[in-house]
């Protein structure tokens, strides 16, 4: 027997506004009768995997043990990169390497951390 992955759980102290800066990220809206106020919020990804953002009372303080790592699906990194800065995200590392290697890690508006590698266009 083995498991699969249904869903990645984001602690956050607002579901809804979170979800919304992670909607414009991934493309994919939240579900149909999630409303502002609720304490979980999802976002069923094209994988079928969910992202889902759960009211907790205790603020963010240290680094995540379990990030999401994003790859662009057109364009490139860099341009990804400046896409999620300018929808809110932070630059946390940048671990981008001249010869077009490496990633940079980004924070979400509640300082989640996640990072964006290279598209598989850039790779090959």
């Amino acid at each position: 027997m083995t498991s699969v992955v249904d869903n990645i759980t984001v602690d956050c102290a607002d579901p809804w506004e979170l979800a919304q800066f992670w909607t414009k990220v991934t493309g994919r809206p939240v579900g149909e009768d999630d409303k502002p106020g609720e304490e979980e919020i999802g976002i069923t990804l094209d994988s079928g995997l969910t992202l889902l953002f759960i009211a907790v009372p205790e603020p963010k303080t240290i680094k995540n043990r379990l990030h999401v790592c994003l790859k662009p699906d057109d364009g490139t990194r860099d341009e990804e990169v400046e896409r999620l800065l300018k929808l809110g995200a932070t630059l946390h590392s940048d671990h981008r390497r001249e010869d077009g290697s490496g990633w940079a890690v980004l924070r979400d508006p509640e300082g989640n951390e996640f990072c964006v590698l290279r598209s598989a266009a850039e790779k090959a």
